[in-house]
């Protein structure tokens, strides 16, 4: 019997906010913030770039992205950023970092 040694899971590492913050200092980092557009007006990341997960064109949207480049997704506290890294890491990107903790553990200031 044949047995596949691929998890079932998408693949996409979770990171502690220092080694996330780390990971977007390489050249080229995607950094995407999935929260609504009225929590990235309110403080986010900087350099963050604001694409909804629970938006209905949010396949479409990232579809539009390197799948090449490293990417960061984060969210308020990490739910909604692990569910779009999975769908990431499912559409062919093949480095997707998730924030544990998402903003909430997040030490720096944000920006608006």
């Amino acid at each position: 019997m044949f047995r596949s040694t691929e998890s079932a899971t998408p693949a996409f590492q979770n990171l502690l906010p220092a080694p996330f913050a780390e990971g977007l200092r390489q050249p080229g980092a995607v950094l995407l913030d999935v929260r609504r557009p009225e929590e990235f007006a309110s403080g986010h990341l900087p350099g963050g770039v604001n694409i909804e997960v629970t938006s209905p064109d949010f396949a479409q949207r990232i579809a539009a992205l390197d799948r090449t480049k490293p990417t960061y997704v984060y969210c308020r506290s990490g739910a909604r950023s692990a569910n779009a890294a999975g769908q990431l890491s499912t559409a062919g990107f093949g480095q997707v970092h998730n924030l544990l903790g998402g903003v909430l553990d997040w030490p720096e200031q944000l920006v608006r």
